[in-house]
Formats: C-alpha cells, structure tokens, sequence
C-alpha cells in the first residue's frame, strides 16, 4: 500500500534506519538464547517477543518474516502512528476512531514496512555481505535468493494494494502518489546529508491519508501541520539513531544529518522539537481540539525535552533507548487525540439534523 509509505530501511551498517537492531548478541535473531524460547527450552524471560515468536514460526517461513523485518516491531509502529493521529482527529466528535479503518492502516503498516526492506536488502545485498552485522540478512546470506524476494516483493505489494483499494478514490490517488517518495528514498544516503528529511516525508503519509480516508479528501489547514510535525519528529528520532553508526557511515562514504550536525546535534534537534509542537498546536487549534489534547501536547514537549537533554551521541546504547522510546511518543499523542474527540461536544445543529433523521 504506497500510501502507508514503506521505511525503505534496514540497510546495511552506514545507512541509516529508524528499524532497530539488536544491541547485543544475545538478542540477535539466531541467538541461543532465542532458540531455546522458540523451544521452549528456557533461558530467557518470559515475556512476549516478536524475535521469539519468528524463531518459533516454521523453517521455510522465518527467512521471509526476517526480511520483513517481523523480528523488529519498532520500525513498523514509527510507520503506523502518524496514521492514527489522522483517523482519531478526523473521527466525529465525541466519538471514538475507526476501528476498522485503525486495523486497515495496520496491516498496510506491517505490509510496507515489509515490502521497503526487502527492496532495501536487494538493493544492499553486496554492501550487506561485507558488514558482519548485515551479512546474516536473508538475501545477503543466501537464505533467499535475489529471485525468491522479487517474488515475495510482488506478493507483498499485491496484498498492500488489496488493503489500499479498501478506500476511497481520492484515497487511493494520495496513496499512489507516494510512490516517487518510496522510490528516491533508498538513493538520499548515497548524495545527501538530509537523507532523513526525505525520510520523513516519506515515512508521514499516512498523516495524510488517514484524514482523508476518513473525511474523502483532505482538510489542508489540519492535514498539513500534522504532516509536517510528523516529518521534523522523524528528523529527530533518525538523527538519534544515525549517531550509533556514524564512524562507519564515514569510512562507508555514506551521509546522514548525524554527520550533518555533529556535535551541534542537541541544538538542532531542540528547534525540530520546538516545531513539532508548534505543528500540533495548530493542528488542534484548526479541527477544534480540547484540553485533553493540549495536555498530550504538552507531554510530548516534556518526553522530547528530555529525549534531547540526557542524550548522550556517543553511546550507541543510549541512543537506541532514545530512539525506541519514540514509539511512548506517539503513542502519548494518540491517547491525547482520542480523549479530546470525546470531550468534544457535538454541534447542536448537527444533533437536531439526527433526531429529525431518527
């Protein structure tokens, strides 16, 4: 589904990801300790993992969840939130989002975050046999060949497009129009240091689509800086994770806004996070938001303030802490969006046009 945009992501060490990895060997996909939960063999907390859970699916199958990265979650709620951002402000108000709309645009998310990195390993697949972290992707390691994920690439477009034709023609137009995004993505590491940008106004769509899923097209004046609060928030979590890898990404030649701000980071990220919340406050203010919303505002402003101050750029594990923590982010912001549609009050007018319809 182009319009849910896919991460064109997951590359190999120098290109910059908002999909995680595993920080130490004990969580990578081929762990011991992961074969033995998929077994049930013990030694490992019992708890629910989507890397467990792929390790436990059958053998055929789990190169291909792998490439799509089913392991790693993360990646795909950075994908699906600016979604529901878009469905719960366009729901009538007083009312609760679309719950079938919220489960469409789920399993677009899953579909294209899928299909983008297998397009990514095909791309990097030469670049990935070199790096040791990337050389045990399916494609790289030979687990699937170059053909096996053309063919799984079809499928998963084909069923993206099944999801995307579930909406409305203007709809199904914006989402088609994504496509030069998704496509020149994968090539913005190779020229320039703003790959994230692009990113961002890739990864975004859905704050789009979502709208006019709902509405059949889109309200500019609320479409628009929500769209864009959600493209200077990618900036801000990408820019943390590109420090993890920065000293590859030199020798590599590949570019990012970490090698970009460098130690200037802190500033930059500060003013993206002030227009973030200058954004959704215009949001709100353009589709009538309640005190419930501005409260989450307010808690995102808080949540980034210190994502930025106790950043440290040169510890790769805290940087992923960081970057993982976005998904609190938007989550935070959802629940903010849904308490104020329902403390919303609906227009007299609008309730008398009911009871005369009833």
């Amino acid at each position: 589904m182009a319009g849910l945009l896919p991460r064109l992501c997951c590359c190999r060490r120098g290109f910059r990801s908002p999909f995680p990895r595993p920080l130490a060997a004990a969580t990578a996909p081929h762990s011991p300790q992961l074969r033995r939960a998929a077994a049930g063999g013990g030694g490992w907390p019992l708890r629910f993992s989507a890397a467990a859970l792929v390790e436990a699916a059958p053998g055929p199958a789990r190169p291909y969840l792998r490439l799509m990265r089913l392991d790693r979650p993360i990646g795909t709620w950075l994908l699906y939130l600016p979604c529901t951002w878009s469905i719960g402000l366009a729901a009538e108000p007083g009312c609760f989002p679309d719950w079938y709309m919220l489960s469409l645009f789920g399993a677009g998310a899953v579909l294209m975050r899928g299909a983008g990195c297998t397009i990514n390993d095909m791309w990097d697949q030469e670049y990935d046999k070199k790096v040791t972290r990337t050389a045990s992707r399916p494609i790289a390691s030979g687990d699937i060949s170059a053909f096996q994920a053309l063919v799984f690439l079809g499928g998963q477009l084909s069923l993206a497009l099944c999801v995307l034709l579930c909406l409305n023609y203007y709809s199904i137009g914006l989402g088609a129009a994504s496509l030069s995004l998704v496509i020149t993505y994968p090539l913005m590491k190779r020229i320039t240091y703003w790959p994230q940008l692009v990113l961002g106004l890739t990864f975004n769509w859905g704050a789009l689509l979502g709208w006019s899923a709902i509405k059949g097209s889109c309200d500019w004046s609320v479409c628009l800086p929500l769209y864009f609060s959600g493209v200077v928030w990618t900036l801000i979590y990408d820019t943390i994770y590109a420090h993890q890898d920065k000293r590859d990404d030199v020798v590599i030649g590949v570019k990012s806004t970490a090698l970009r701000f460098k130690e200037d980071t802190k500033q930059w990220l500060s003013g993206f996070g002030g227009i973030m919340l200058m954004g959704l406050c215009v949001t709100g203010m353009n589709c009538d938001q309640t005190f419930p919303y501005y409260t989450a505002v307010a808690a995102v402003g808080a949540h980034l303030a210190h994502q930025i101050y106790t950043l440290d750029i040169n510890t790769p594990e805290d940087c992923w802490k960081k970057f993982t923590s976005n998904r609190t982010l938007g989550t935070l912001l959802f629940i903010g969006i849904v308490l104020g549609n329902l403390w919303k009050r609906k227009d007299p007018k609008e309730k008398e046009e009911l009871l005369e319809i009833s």
